[in-house]
């Protein structure tokens, strides 16, 4: 799929068909952005009217939706946009989605397995390689260890520092 995931909604908020959204995207004011633009909830394209961020929530209004009833019938859905509404990245910067499933390798281009996770942690992210045989580990997303992103290639070199296939999960 190439659309992005960038929340979920939890609940009806007040009787205009409004809805309470867990933003699953970094930065929940993107919503805001996306006013007058579709975006896509189950198999349906709908078009957002008005959005707030209210605490760790965002309100969401669509013009489809225009009472309680009809916005309850959305709780636990998940909202997308297509890939090219997504937020510009800088220099560096990558998509968790483009990263899972990278081929790993040290310096030498030996195999250290494929990426299949990444955690965020606060102060960076980290990322778990699952080797063919063994346990997966984990190595932090800084550039002392990550020496390279090669998306084309669908492959991420690291050099792996003491004790870090110790990392294990």
């Amino acid at each position: 799929m190439s659309d992005f995931e960038i929340g979920i909604i939890t609940k009806a908020q007040g009787i205009r068909g409004e809805f309470r959204v867990f933003p699953t995207t970094d930065d929940p004011t993107r919503f805001e952005k996306l006013i007058g633009d579709e975006i896509f909830i189950g198999e349906k394209n709908f078009k957002l009217k008005n959005a707030r961020v209210q605490k760790n929530f965002v309100i969401l209004k669509l013009e489809e939706i225009n009472d309680r009833n009809e916005a309850e019938k959305l709780i636990n859905a998940r909202i997308f946009i297509p890939r090219e509404k997504s937020l510009p990245l800088d220099e560096g910067e990558f998509f968790v989605r483009d990263l899972i499933g990278l081929r790993a390798e040290n310096e030498n281009g030996e195999p250290l397995g494929e990426l299949t996770r990444v955690l965020h942690t606060g102060a960076n992210d980290v990322y778990v390689i699952s080797p063919a045989q063994g346990d997966s580990f984990m190595v932090p997303a800084i550039k002392i260890v990550v020496r390279e992103v090669n998306l084309s290639e669908k492959k991420i070199v690291l050099r792996l520092l003491d004790g870090m296939r110790e990392l294990t999960i």
